[in-house]
């Protein structure tokens, strides 16, 4: 989904005292703490992460390595790699990370992280994809990720879609094709209109756009639309070949 976005980011975090035994524990319980909220500093919403403490004395070392291997040769680089990984491996003992305390009256200290992010982070004219929950003659209400909610008004609705009531809550149907409809549980494809970040990221759609409707019927009469599934689904099984003897470890998300 265009909205899905990862990155790295060098985050500091804020750790009590009294968690100071364990400290991944505490850094992942305060990144959790932000899950499914919006932060202005991401410009998104938080739906997972991966956080690794990072050793300050390590990294000073490695870029003053860094810079004494520029001048050597391809050769000497590798045979000082090897050379740092048997060190590495010999030394059993526990790392120690620098961290700063803050001054007043709850001494919290800081701690450097490195995180992978995974975020939702809807941009007005992006394509994305709802599952329909609602419906009327006035709006289409649905949700995108099973959280975050959608408002169609009936000011975004193509004008080829005609409403018709039905027992069960009725439809939108296409006048020119009647196999082109929209009703509850449907998956559509909409156009990103408007985002409401104080709303958690309320989103107003449109579809008016092309390539906008149901998935179902788009799947099979919008070229375009077709050729981005196939291009899924050709990556999606590249991927699952490189990585079908790779172990892998799950990011943390907390409901």
């Amino acid at each position: 989904m265009e909205a899905l976005r990862e990155v790295e980011a060098e985050l500091t975090v804020y750790v009590h005292p009294s968690n100071a035994a364990d400290v991944p524990r505490a850094v992942s319980r305060q990144l959790s703490g932000l899950l499914f909220s919006y932060e202005e500093r991401f410009d998104g919403v938080l739906l997972a992460h991966e956080a690794q403490l990072v050793d300050e004395d390590n990294k000073e070392n490695a870029t003053k390595e860094k810079d004494k291997k520029e001048a050597k040769l391809e050769e000497d680089k590798k045979e000082a790699k090897i050379e740092e990984e048997t060190e590495a491996k010999s030394n059993k003992k526990p790392k120690i990370l620098k961290a700063k305390i803050l001054n007043g009256l709850v001494p919290f200290f800081g701690v450097r992280v490195c995180a992978n992010l995974l975020l939702f982070s809807p941009q007005p004219g992006m394509l994305l994809e709802g599952k329909v929950e609602m419906l009327g003659k006035e709006s289409i209400h649905a949700v995108v990720l099973g959280v975050f909610s959608v408002a169609i008004m009936s000011d975004d609705i193509h004008e080829k879609f005609r409403f018709k009531r039905k027992s069960h809550g009725g439809r939108f149907v296409s006048r020119s094709d009647r196999e082109h409809f929209i009703k509850r549980g449907t998956m559509i494809r909409f156009s990103v209109k408007s985002v409401d970040t104080e709303m958690n990221c309320h989103i107003t759609g449109s579809l008016i756009p092309p390539h906008t409707g149901s998935m179902r019927w788009l799947s099979v009469h919008d070229a375009e639309y077709a050729s981005e599934i196939s291009s899924r689904w050709i990556q999606a099984s590249k991927v699952s070949r490189m990585n079908k003897n790779t172990e892998y470890s799950r990011m943390k998300i907390a409901w």
